[in-house]
């Protein structure tokens, strides 16, 4: 069926949402009728993610019925526990998926356990095994732009979906028509049949109760002062609990940011990675000069902070935080006495090679997993099958994920909150701020510095311009880079020490180190760089050398 077909099968019967029934009748534009229709948006192990809109290339209600139809056909043919847990957070029409999903679980005899409230998306991973379902469903597009929303799925375990439960629930959506073969009840039907369960605070404030007991500071009083930002999405609550009950109370929240609102009006990418959505934060600390700037995404599970230098306040990068907290943790721990034997630590193939120092000094078993913290759950399962979970001390990528327990298996921005506040307070106790701990490591393991660079490609041809860029890379390998020859060439699509086949390219000098990836979750290509130098700023400068050969020879 041809997109025009399409758009007239879909005015026919994409009746139920106002928003979708204008915006169809408003398309005529040959473009956006192929942008919206040209292809069902794609599912796979990070659920769906797109722009909120009509057609079977965006997230609206239909979309998201048959998704959670696939996923019910799916549960329905195996032996997990026949129930869902659905969690949602700020974003645009979040709580209407929520509910819609919540409606097709119900009529197809499942039972769906969703929350009263916008909550973190650790609380859905937490949610699933607390009453033990055979999947969960967290509906966020987490830092993407507000025009976006998603679908996340969890397996029985917490963690997000493997690869072959995703392509046996893809199998099934690709078996449903979008309009005819999808189940779907009332919202009050499916209560009155027991099969929508509210959420009671039982569970969230048991959530809460096992970050607590990740708590590393022995319940001493916490002398610090705090500027937090949820950027108008779900933290507020749990954070601001959890922050309470170690002790932390001198909270400032910043008022533009604070309460849920999915059109992030002053920061267009809620994301704590990203200066600009920090803006507001830190135009308070410069007010009222707090100790810490602490900053959580819309779905509240990525953390960002910034920390008093000079005059002004220095933001701390997702890597140089897994560094801090690596290194705190281990200390602490060893001063506790509660470091485990063999003890291990988890992170991801594009973190810092620092981590990897950080771990040898404290005899920390470092593993590196592909990108998405799913993997790290799955690190954090295989040691619970084999009862050593009490192993893991701490996982992170550097995309601003952290956990420190194995209470859930997905990255968790209460837990990290928590950490965060203990260590800046642990370290004020010490004359020093987070910016100079951090200068500290460096001087002690060495100046390693991490970039990032990300280049977008949207709609049908953007797909294929990424595709182009990993093939010619592939045939077409640099040879050099910053006036070095590549000594090490990986191609993760192969299979590497037992990891799973990922589209990631890696190539190695004797002093730095690129990744090439397509996102796993945005429209873009990106580039991980690396370089460790006798200063940060000749490391600097490797990267910035190397980024702009790559982009001159591969990413035009």
């Amino acid at each position: 069926m041809n997109t025009v077909d399409l758009l007239k099968l879909w005015k026919e019967n994409a009746t139920e949402d106002k928003d979708l029934v204008d915006e169809l009748n408003g398309l005529t534009d040959e473009g956006e009728i192929n942008d919206c229709f040209y292809r069902d948006l794609e599912f796979g192990t990070a659920g769906l993610r797109g722009v909120i809109g009509a057609g079977t290339n965006r997230m609206n209600i239909y979309v998201v019925r048959r998704a959670t139809q696939g996923l019910c056909n799916y549960l329905k043919g195996t032996s997990l526990p026949q129930s869902v847990a659905i969690a949602y957070d700020s974003r645009i029409k979040s709580d209407l998926f929520a509910m819609e999903a919540a409606r097709v679980i119900a009529a197809n005899g499942l039972t769906a356990y969703i929350y009263p409230r916008l909550e973190p998306t650790p609380a859905l991973s937490w949610a699933v095994r607390y009453f033990g379902c055979g999947a969960g469903i967290c509906v966020t597009a987490s830092h993407n732009p507000a025009k976006y929303n998603g679908y996340k799925v969890y397996g029985a375990d917490g963690c997000q979906i493997t690869l072959d439960a995703a392509n046996a629930v893809l199998n099934e959506i690709n078996s449903l028509d979008i309009f005819e073969d999808v189940k779907i009840c009332t919202e009050k039907e499916g209560k009155d049949a027991g099969k929508i369960v509210t959420i009671g605070e039982e569970c969230i404030e048991a959530f809460l109760d096992a970050v607590q007991e990740r708590s590393l500071s022995g319940g001493e009083k916490l002398d610090l002062k705090l500027v937090y930002t949820p950027l108008n999405g779900a933290g507020l609550e749990c954070v601001k609990k959890i922050l309470t009950r170690i002790g932390i109370t001198d909270v400032t929240v910043v008022p533009e940011q604070e309460n849920p609102n999915g059109n992030f009006p002053t920061c267009p990418y809620p994301n704590p990675e990203i200066r600009e959505a920090m803006e507001c934060g830190l135009a308070l600390c410069r007010e009222i000069k707090p100790d810490l700037l602490l900053g959580t995404d819309p779905d509240c599970d990525r953390m960002g902070v910034a920390v008093p230098q000079g005059d002004d306040y220095r933001l701390i990068t997702g890597n140089e935080m897994g560094v801090l907290l690596l290194d705190y943790i281990c200390r602490k721990r060893l001063e506790n006495g509660t470091m485990p034997k063999n003890p291990v630590a988890v992170t991801t193939i594009v973190s810092t090679d620092m981590t990897d120092a950080v771990a040898k000094a404290y005899g920390v078993e470092l593993r590196r997993v592909l990108t998405g913290f799913k993997f790290i759950g799955e690190q954090i399962a295989i040691l619970e099958a084999d009862n050593e979970i009490d192993r893991y001390i701490f996982g992170f990528e550097e995309s601003y994920g952290y956990l420190s327990g194995g209470h859930v298996r997905d990255k968790d921005a209460v837990n990290a909150s928590m950490l965060a506040c203990e260590m800046t307070a642990w370290y004020k106790k010490q004359g020093m701020t987070l910016a100079e701990a951090v200068d500290a490591l460096y001087e002690k393991f060495g100046f390693y510095r991490n970039d990032i660079a990300s280049f977008a490609f949207e709609g049908a041809a953007g797909m294929q311009k990424m595709a182009s860029i990993m093939d010619n890379l592939r045939a077409n390998p640099p040879k050099i880079l910053d006036g070095k020859a590549v000594t090490k060439v990986v191609d993760y699509n192969l299979g590497v020490n037992g990891l799973p086949k990922s589209n990631v390219l890696e190539y190695q000098t004797e002093c730095a180190k690129i990744l090439v990836r397509p996102s796993g979750t945005e429209p873009k290509v990106k580039i991980y760089l690396s370089a460790r130098e006798d200063t940060m700023q000749k490391a600097k400068d490797a990267n910035d050398r190397i980024l702009k050969e790559m982009t001159e020879n591969y990413m035009k």
